[in-house]
């Protein structure tokens, strides 16, 4: 009698078999490639469902793609898209960098002692429920309508997530890494500046990506209210000439900066800082 032949050999027991070539379009999607072609083809997707709503509404109201791509050829041909684009990210990257520079040393003192914890709780758990857009008014107030008031409730706005995210990996060292270095002859210094400070750069890392979010967020009301340049005044002064093209042109500079900037970001923590953050995942 001819042998059978037992198509499952080689599954793990208790697993359905995956049908033969069944799961070659699906190893081809888990690629690089396959995920970048999911991806455009999601935005493709919704730039056609988006012109399709646009046909079936007040094109005044909601600009098709068409309509915004010309307003972005407006927009760019006088130079005034190109002139906000500068000055929007001058301010949210001063702003960024000034608030991460406050919070990570605030943020260390407060992870690795108690004393400076028990005197920063309260102020640090308080103040971050404070809105940044709350104290526009006050930051005009004390700062002036100049980049000072601009560029500081954009630091505020980030100062808060770096720092607690900061606090948290400093305060969460692995205690028998600190037991190894001062069994070694480790004092107080070397122990915070070669074991808690390295141990704590992947939460530095992660909190300064999810401030520029904050960043870029708070940056609209600021030039909204008091500024007389920038995206988040071209979106606002747009609406007075009933232009919702060029306000969806704004809108989507800053989800294309933001995108852009976090894709940047994530290429420096994967390149030059790759030593450093052994503990970030990948997404």
């Amino acid at each position: 009698m001819a042998e059978l032949t037992d198509s499952t050999a080689g599954a793990a027991p208790g697993t359905t078999p995956e049908p033969a070539g069944g799961g070659g379009w699906r190893a081809g999607l888990s690629g690089r490639r396959g995920q970048m072609l999911i991806s455009a083809l999601a935005v493709g997707v919704t730039i056609v469902a988006w012109q399709i709503g646009s046909w079936n509404y007040n094109p005044q109201l909601l600009p098709g793609p068409a309509k915004v791509a010309q307003g972005t050829g407006e927009l760019s041909g006088s130079g005034l898209l190109w002139d906000s684009i500068a000055i929007s990210l001058e301010r949210v990257f001063k702003g960024w960098l000034l608030g991460s520079g406050i919070a990570i040393p605030l943020g260390l003192l407060a992870g690795v002692s108690r004393y400076a914890r028990a005197a920063l709780d309260p102020f640090i758990h308080f103040f971050r429920f404070v809105p940044a857009l709350a104290l526009t008014s006050l930051f005009i107030l004390w700062f002036g309508i100049g980049e000072t008031s601009k560029v500081n409730l954009v630091a505020y706005a980030a100062l808060f997530v770096v720092l607690i995210t900061t606090a948290t990996g400093a305060s969460s060292v692995n205690p028998d890494k600190v037991n190894s270095a001062q069994t070694l002859g480790a004092n107080r210094r070397d122990v915070f500046f070669r074991v808690a400070l390295p141990a704590t750069f992947p939460s530095i890392f992660v909190g300064m990506r999810l401030a520029l979010a904050n960043a870029f967020l708070v940056i609209v009301a600021a030039e909204a209210i008091a500024a007389q340049e920038g995206i988040g005044f071209l979106i606002w002064n747009s609406r007075t000439f009933f232009r919702t093209d060029f306000m969806f042109v704004g809108i989507f500079c800053f989800g294309v900066l933001g995108f852009t900037c976090d894709r940047l970001w994530r290429l420096l923590g994967n390149t030059v800082l790759s030593r450093y953050l052994t503990g970030v995942g990948s997404y």
